[in-house]
């Protein structure tokens, strides 16, 4: 594929978000339990609302609203009941969802920059991508792969490396393929279920410590999530029934 630099500018606000997704989505899981990871990352559909109504014009309705207030207050109720809270975790999985949800948009609005091409989008946000993360890396981690150079060589570095990259260049194109045959709004909805599924299975997986009021945050947001898409399908369908004729 030929990259051209006047199509690579435009998708670089897409590339910028992408960037900081990814870092923030790290950061966060570096800091606190796999447990907490997806109920410190689940205002993602709140901003998504946020940013659909700022950024699109889309407006919200009443109910939409108190099915956000469910995730927000298990989000709240998740955070008291960690046992090994992390602010700046926290509020690096609150960053991370709100680029998540701008990535979403940024997706669907730079679709048409390559004629709806999802795989000439997903291989210009990776080679902006790949520029953008050199600076963060040199800043973030020299130290660390200095210290650590000789492990360039191995073998079983590169391929964890390489197979750790598959998996992530596969999350990204279901990723364009989801949003481009759904929505932003449905991409988040799926995402958020997942979280809360996983936040579970970390629970058996991971030994981490169970708190009644973090398994209850955990079933808050979840429950909130599946009101708001029963919501949101509901007010589709209602939208999309003809007017009787006169």
């Amino acid at each position: 594929a030929e990259y051209q630099v006047g199509t690579g500018r435009r998708i670089l606000p897409l590339s910028i978000v992408f960037v900081g997704m990814i870092t923030l989505k790290n950061l966060c899981l570096k800091l606190v339990e796999v447990s907490f990871y997806n109920v410190a990352r689940s205002l993602t559909i709140v901003f998504n609302v946020f940013f659909s109504y700022v950024m699109l014009g889309i407006p919200s309705s009443m109910n939409t609203i108190l099915c956000l207030a469910v995730v927000i207050v298990g989000f709240l109720i998740g955070g008291k009941g960690e046992i090994n809270f992390s602010l700046i975790g926290t509020i690096a999985g609150v960053c991370s969802s709100l680029f998540v949800s701008l990535n979403s948009i940024y997706t669907k609005k730079m679709l048409p920059v390559v004629d709806d091409n999802h795989w000439r989008l997903t291989f210009y946000n990776n080679v902006n991508a790949c520029f953008l993360f050199l600076p963060l890396m040199f800043y973030f981690e020299a130290a660390i792969i200095t210290e650590h150079s000789a492990k360039l060589a191995s073998g079983l570095f590169w391929s964890a490396m390489t197979l750790a990259g598959f998996f992530g260049f596969s999350i990204g194109i279901v990723t364009v393929l989801q949003i481009k045959a759904t929505s932003p709004l449905t991409h988040n909805i799926s995402g958020t279920a997942k979280a809360a599924l996983q936040s579970l299975m970390a629970f058996a997986i991971w030994g981490n410590p169970v708190t009644v009021m973090g398994v209850v945050g955990i079933f808050t947001v979840l429950g909130g999530s599946l009101l708001y898409t029963v919501v949101k399908m509901n007010e589709n369908a209602a939208f999309r029934v003809p007017a009787p004729p006169p």
